[in-house]
């Protein structure tokens, strides 16, 4: 029985990470190219257009698909007769994985770790340490599961202790429409039910990745009761007419996964976490016979679309007006040129305190956009890397003394806006765009220029300037305070028809 030696399992931790960074599971893309080609909201569609575009250009240009390269999860079974020909802690074999895919020179990947989450919140610059979930088993291989987690996504996490017989069902349906569009859907629902508090939250981790078969599931039909579970469950959320990034559509989900364990008679623990657009994981297993290989999967598994938004309106963003402004439609597709500013919640943090105190911003906001985000290092020839936006409700808070204090006149991000800031906006006739969430690279093809203008010490988290050329973005809230992710998710939960809509 040969030794696992502890280099090979460092460099098939690192492998796997830049493997997923850029690869889509092709059973993702698959019923993503399904779901589009059976869309019939239009907005949602051109989201869904975007992200697969977007996923074959980082499948060829080995490019992150998203700008967050997410916290690195690990799932080990490890062997009982395994032996280890190493140093190193296996925890500590990982985070050395870790480090040398973060820092991979031909495809950096962004840093989003902090250590004293409560505290200075200090990023560790190289996205350890890792979360690790190791069991022991009979055997002697490791089977590995590697997984890199969006915030976004890990930030609509759920959990519920019901009651044995409330139904599972209804807390779904009544939970999934307050995760707003944050998670990017379409994405896969995770349900760990049973166990204990945190055992719940594993099985609803560890089942999202399994592979997606929703659709063999109803072609063959149910065998079990979570089968049942899972048919029931998907129907009645796409029902919802949430949609591809929350515009309104046919599909919010393409599976709904779920795993269980026994539990306590009083207890019915549920926990609820979804997948991504920018799902990301991969499996392998070491026997002592060398590093892990992972297979590309082929081209050929994405479907051959382009992305050209037909009768989009073109923005010169360096002599924008408010008037010009106050004529963008809800659900309008813009095309965006110009000078555009970044900033995300640390640099809002420090920009609002500075407001506050009465001190001079290092930045001129009158009559300019801010974009939120966070991108990836630039390599080779790339003037910035994948530069996704970042979920804009975090910024909500910041809203109105942004728009009041400096003559900003709109903001890009991504997902709903809450209703402070949607208050914030119509005082202030400004406008909210979104750009698509798990579309990171595209964008960043219409990032011509970069350059920090303050704040440099963030890191990712400093101001830009970008100058960007036809940058496809979404009017999600107007001047007037209209918000397409409340119009579009209630247009389309009409037209499903299956469940009754909300009255407001």
């Amino acid at each position: 029985m040969r030794p696992i030696k502890q280099d090979d399992f460092i460099q098939s931790i690192a492998d796997a990470l830049q493997y997923i960074s850029y690869y889509h599971p092709p059973d993702y893309i698959r019923a993503l190219a399904r779901a589009y080609e059976r869309e019939a909201s239009p907005a949602a569609k051109d989201a869904m257009a975007q992200i697969l575009v977007n996923s074959r250009m980082c499948a060829e240009g080995h490019r992150p698909i998203c700008q967050d390269t997410g916290i690195v999860t690990v799932f080990l079974n490890i062997g009982m007769e395994v032996r280890w020909e190493a140093s190193l802690g296996v925890e500590d074999m990982v985070n050395e994985g870790v480090r040398r895919a973060y820092n991979d020179p031909d495809n950096r990947l962004r840093a989003s770790i902090l250590t004293d989450p409560a505290g200075k919140r200090v990023n560790t610059r190289d996205n350890t340490p890792a979360v690790v979930n190791v069991r022991v088993v009979p055997g002697a291989t490791v089977e590995v599961i590697v997984a890199a987690k969006g915030g976004g996504s890990e930030a609509k996490s759920k959990f519920v202790m019901l009651n044995p017989s409330d139904s599972i069902v209804d807390w779904v349906l009544k939970t999934v429409p307050t995760m707003g569009a944050g998670w990017c859907p379409p994405g896969i629902l995770g349900l760990g039910i049973g166990g204990t508090a945190e055992k719940a939250m594993l099985l609803a981790k560890e089942a999202l990745m399994e592979p997606i078969d929703i659709q063999d599931l109803a072609a063959r039909g149910p065998k079990t009761r979570i089968e049942e579970l899972r048919l029931e469950l998907y129907d009645k959320v796409n029902a919802l007419g949430i949609g591809a990034q929350g515009l309104g559509g046919l599909t919010t989900v393409l599976d709904v996964k779920i795993k269980d364990y026994p539990t306590h008679a009083a207890n019915l623990p549920v926990a609820m976490i979804p997948n991504c657009a920018a799902t990301r994981h991969a499996h392998f297993v070491l026997d002592g016979s060398g590093p892990a290989a992972l297979e590309p999967p082929s081209l050929e598994d994405w479907p051959r679309i382009t992305y050209s938004p037909a009768g989009a309106r073109r923005v010169n963003l360096d002599t924008i007006t408010k008037e010009e402004v106050a004529t963008f439609k809800p659900g309008e597709v813009l095309l965006l040129n110009g000078k555009l500013l970044t900033g995300r919640d640390a640099a809002h943090q420090r920009l609002v305190g500075m407001i506050e105190r009465g001190e001079k911003l290092p930045v001129d906001f009158r009559n300019r956009f801010i974009y939120y985000v966070g991108p990836v290092d630039p390599v080779r020839d790339e003037v910035v890397g994948p530069a996704g936006p970042t979920t804009a409700t975090r910024m909500d808070k910041f809203t109105r003394r942004m728009l009041e204090a400096t003559g900003l006149l709109g903001m890009v991000g991504k997902a709903e806006r809450g209703p402070a800031a949607i208050e914030a906006i119509r005082d202030h006739r400004a406008v909210y765009l979104i750009a698509v969430g798990g579309a990171a690279y595209l964008v960043s093809k219409a990032i011509r220029a970069a350059r920090v203008v303050a704040f440099e010490d963030l890191g990712m988290e400093a101001i830009y300037e970008f100058e960007v050329k036809d940058m496809p973005v979404t009017v999600a809230v107007d001047a007037r305070g209209a918000s397409v992710h409340a119009t579009g998710p209630r247009e389309w939960q009409a037209k499903i028809g299956k469940i009754p809509v909300a009255v407001a």
